[in-house]
C-alpha cells in the first residue's frame, strides 16, 4: 500500500485522538487500517468512541498498528510517500530512508461500534453552537449526567447547555426550515465527544444511543449518556431586576488580579455596587481590591462570586458591554450581552 505522506499524518492527528492511552486493552491502542479501491481507511475506538476517516491510497492493505507509533513515525518521516507492507504478523512501514517493522494485531480483534438506527438528521456549525457552554461542563465523576453538554430542539431553536452546579451556560441557533428531520429527545453528549469536534459545518445524525458526525474528512461516532438531564429551566432567573453593565475584559481583568491575593482555588471575591462603580475585593493570605466603571444605578449590591468562575463565565462572552442581571446577594446572576442574544450564562453567588 502506498499513500501520501502529508495526508496521512493529518489523518492520524485527528484519528488517534479516540485512542485513549491509559487502556489496559491492546487491541484499543492501536488503529485499524484497510485499503482497498483506491482508498485507506483508519478507524480508533476506545468503546464509546470511534473517529474513522479516508484517504487515497494505492494498493491493499489490512492490519492493525500501534496507534502511537505509527503517527508519531508517520509525523516524523522526511519522505513524500509512506509504504506499508504485511510480513507476517508484523508491519513493514517505509518512507525514504526510513523503516520501521511493527507488531500488529489480528483485525479480528478490533471492535466496531453499531451506529444502530438514526432517526434525526440536521447540518450546521455544532462546534460553534457548543464553544460559549463548554467550560460550564462538570468534571465530577458522582454527577456524571452532567459531564457533557445536552442538546435538544426548543420551538425551531436547537439549545445547548452545560452546567456543573455552580456555573450554567446556554445557547441556542436556528434549525433551518429544510430540516424537518431535527426532531428527536434530548440527548448529552459526552465531554470527549465535545473536545474533539471538527470547527465548522457538519451533519448529524443521531440515533436513541449514539450521535454521529461528519465533517467530510473525518466521522466520529460516539455513545450518549444515558441519563436525564436537570431541569435547566428552573435555574435560569427571570425576575433578576438589578441590571449591571460594564465592559467585558475589564471587569475579567480586574477579577483576575484581585484573586491573586489568595492561593486557595475559588477564592470568593466580593462585589460592591453602587451607582456607577463596582469595588470587587478578595481576602486570603493578602487583600486585594479594584475597581471597575459600571453603567449602574440603584440601591447598594452586595454579592460574592468564585473568582475563577467570574473569569471563566466573561471568557465565554463577547468583548463589549455585559449585562449582570441580580435579584439580590443571595440569588444567581444573569449574564448576557447583546452581541450574543442566544446566549445566557448563570452564576450562583457565595457567602462572602
Amino acid at each position: 500500500m502506498r499513500i501520501a505522506r502529508n495526508d496521512f499524518a493529518r489523518l492520524l492527528q485527528q484519528v488517534v485522538k479516540a485512542v485513549n492511552s491509559r487502556n489496559t486493552i491492546p487491541v484499543l491502542g492501536t488503529l485499524r487500517l484497510e485499503a482497498s479501491g483506491g482508498a485507506l481507511t483508519v478507524t480508533a475506538t476506545d468503546l464509546d468512541l470511534e473517529i474513522s476517516g479516508s484517504i487515497e491510497a494505492e494498493g491493499d492493505y489490512i492490519g492493525c498498528i500501534d496507534a502511537r507509533m505509527l503517527a508519531g513515525a508517520v509525523g516524523k518521516f522526511k519522505g513524500d510517500e509512506v509504504t506499508i507492507e504485511a510480513d507476517g504478523d508484523d508491519a513493514v512501514i517505509k518512507s525514504g530512508r526510513s523503516r520501521f517493522k511493527m507488531q500488529t494485531i489480528p483485525v479480528g480483534d478490533f471492535p466496531t461500534m453499531d451506529g444502530g438506527k438514526f432517526g434525526a438528521t440536521l447540518a450546521l456549525d455544532l462546534a460553534a453552537l457548543f464553544a460559549p457552554v463548554a467550560f460550564a461542563m462538570s468534571v465530577e465523576d458522582a454527577r456524571y449526567y452532567l459531564n457533557g453538554i445536552y442538546m435538544h430542539p426548543v420551538d425551531g431553536k436547537l439549545v445547548a447547555v452545560a452546567t456543573d452546579g455552580h456555573r450554567l451556560s446556554a445557547n441556542s441557533v436556528d434549525v433551518p426550515h429544510e430540516q424537518p428531520t431535527a426532531v428527536f429527545e434530548g440527548i448529552i453528549i459526552p465531554t470527549k465527544t465535545v473536545n474533539l469536534l471538527p470547527k465548522g459545518e457538519v451533519t448529524v445524525d443521531i440515533s436513541d444511543a449514539k450521535i454521529r458526525i461528519t465533517d467530510g474528512k473525518t466521522t466520529i461516532l460516539s455513545k450518549l449518556i444515558d441519563c436525564v438531564f436537570p431541569d435547566y429551566q428552573r435555574v435560569i432567573p427571570s425576575g433578576n431586576d438589578k441590571n449591571i453593565v460594564f465592559d467585558n475584559a475589564t471587569m475579567r481583568d480586574a477579577a483576575d488580579r484581585v484573586a491573586l491575593a489568595s492561593n486557595e482555588r475559588g477564592r470568593a471575591v466580593k462585589m460592591t455596587i453602587t451607582e456607577g462603580v463596582c469595588d470587587l475585593t478578595v481576602r486570603g493570605d493578602a487583600e486585594g481590591t479594584d475597581s471597575v466603571s459600571v453603567d449602574y444605578s440603584g440601591e447598594e449590591v452586595n454579592i460574592g462570586f468564585n473568582s475563577r468562575y467570574v473569569v471563566d463565565v466573561l471568557g465565554a462572552l463577547p468583548p463589549g458591554d455585559v449585562n449582570m442581571a441580580v435579584a439580590d446577594g443571595g440569588s444567581p446572576a444573569l449574564l448576557t450581552s447583546d452581541k450574543a442574544p442566544s446566549q445566557r450564562i448563570v452564576i450562583m453567588p457565595m457567602r462572602v
